[in-house]
């Protein structure tokens, strides 16, 4: 019976003539078994992507829309107290919130990339403001 068995399937440890044969088997099984889990995980991971993406979209959006309405509340803010201690209503909350506004504008444009953000040497990250370099 063993010597059934054992010719019927080379890869069986009774079989010494198919010694070679068994091995090269068992690895292709492992191989088609390794193929098998990596297809599995790069399919759970193609299924985060669309999620990781959309998350990573709506925290831009929270952090630009933050960015700005801080920009407007600060200008307004400031520009009500400065009425509220110069008397000057309502110049002082119309030219602040739209100083706010501006700014505002610029803290987007500048997380955005948009504008490149200054040093303090009137040169922006890249380096020179363009053609005066040249």
């Amino acid at each position: 019976m063993d010597e059934k068995r054992g010719s019927d399937h080379p890869e069986t440890p009774g079989n010494s003539d198919g010694g070679e044969t068994g091995r090269s088997e068992s690895l292709e099984a492992r191989r088609q078994r390794l193929d098998a889990e990596l297809l599995a995980r790069r399919k759970v991971e193609v299924e985060k992507a669309p999620n990781q993406e959309a998350a990573k979209g709506f925290a831009l959006a929270i952090k630009l829309s933050s960015e700005f309405i801080a920009g407007v509340i600060v200008g307004a803010l400031l520009g009500y107290l400065i009425d509220r201690f110069a008397g000057t209503a309502p110049w002082g909350m119309i030219v602040f919130l739209l100083l706010g506004f501006c700014a505002g504008v610029l803290n987007v444009l500048r997380s955005t990339g948009a504008v490149a953000q200054s040093d303090g040497t009137g040169r922006g990250q890249s380096g020179g403001r363009g053609d005066e370099d040249k």
